[in-house]
């Protein structure tokens, strides 16, 4: 019978390999706990989320973070990291909407129309200024499909990829969204 600080050591040795055998599973695929494809797809999903592209890689380094507390406190690591990975990066971006007011993102953009790199007219302006309104006013899902699919440039099938969604879907989210957007545009007679 083993008593008092023999059998501590023997469950701490026992809880210390199951939590190590844990942080080997992650540790298995080199010193990242996230890998290439899982990194993008977290850039992805917060950048989605509205999440400023300098504070990208912040928000990766907090995803990787909770991973690797996640282990250390010897709950078991996820079976699908990628997947699981994604979600915490959506809560992620959601906690950075809360941090925001909706009005400090318009008067940012407000200060950059009123200093555009190129001088552009009144009509320009107030086109992308109807533009950032009604990007905001999309739910969430709509506004992430029209900036990776307008402003990052992503084709239809590598949006579907990345959000692990059909690419029917993509495309009914496009059109629902510029449709939206055109009807905002129309209603504050920028076009």
């Amino acid at each position: 019978m083993l008593r008092g600080k023999a059998r501590r050591d023997q469950r701490s040795s026992v809880a210390g390999t199951d939590r190590a055998d844990r942080v080997d599973r992650i540790d298995s695929v080199g010193d990242d706990p996230l890998d290439t494809a899982q990194e993008r797809r977290v850039r992805a999903v917060l950048a989605l989320g509205g999440v400023p592209q300098s504070d990208l890689p912040d928000g990766v380094q907090q995803v990787r973070l909770r991973l690797l507390e996640r282990t250390a406190s010897g709950r078991e690591a996820p079976r699908d990291v990628s997947a699981w990975a994604a979600v915490v990066a959506s809560n992620l971006a959601m906690d950075w909407h809360r941090a925001k007011r909706r009005q400090e993102r318009l008067g940012e953009r407000l200060a950059a129309l009123r200093e555009p790199a190129h001088p552009s007219g009144e009509e320009t302006s107030l086109l992308s200024l109807a533009v950032a309104r009604g990007l905001d006013e999309l739910p969430a899902a709509q506004r992430q499909v029209v900036v990776l699919r307008f402003f990052a440039d992503l084709p239809v099938r590598g949006i579907a990829e990345e959000l692990g969604i059909p690419e029917g879907t993509v495309k009914s989210r496009l059109h629902t969204a510029v449709r939206a957007l055109r009807d905002r545009l129309h209603e504050d007679e920028v076009v």
